[in-house]
């Protein structure tokens, strides 16, 4: 028996069901992110224990919330950061490299307070307000991409 053949076979059907899975049951498959300035026009930056490099804010967006709950959780969670106002939806990213995540919302965050944290984040070993001419060397292409998009009023882009 060639199961090359059987494999080949069964191959498109395959996929079709896991695209349907990933595509309708997965609750992970959206990402927020947020380009928080503050009032000296300084951008909000983390970084994380597992990956690389300063990225911009956010998360997942768990089965039941929305994007703004999801974005609101994730900035407490990350940078002890508490909404005050509307956050401005910049555009929706399709994303290869930033996360697991298949789309990420980038919100533009301008309203806020800092609160104080609860209990230490252990995702995060680093976080804090940067001017442009002063971003970590290793802020990651995709942030840099979305920061000069916000502050040139440039449309967003189609990938991250």
């Amino acid at each position: 028996m060639d199961l090359s053949r059987i494999r080949v076979a069964f191959e498109p059907a395959i996929r079709q069901l896991f695209h349907f899975y990933w595509r309708f049951a997965r609750g992970a498959t959206l990402g927020v992110r947020a380009v928080v300035i503050d009032s000296q026009e300084r951008i909000f930056l983390v970084k994380h224990s597992y990956v690389s490099g300063w990225h911009l804010p956010g998360g997942g967006v768990e089965t039941g919330e929305t994007m703004r709950t999801a974005l609101a959780r994730e900035l407490r969670e990350e940078g002890n950061i508490e909404l005050a106002g509307a956050p401005v939806l910049h555009g929706i990213f399709f994303n290869a490299q930033v996360s697991r995540r298949d789309h990420v919302a980038l919100y533009v965050v301008r309203e806020f307070r800092q609160i104080a944290a609860p209990v230490p984040n252990r995702e995060i070993v680093g976080h804090g307000f940067f001017s442009l001419a002063e971003l970590p060397l290793d802020t990651t292409r995709g942030t840099r991409a979305r920061i000069t998009e916000v502050f040139e009023g440039k449309p967003a882009a189609e990938f991250w």
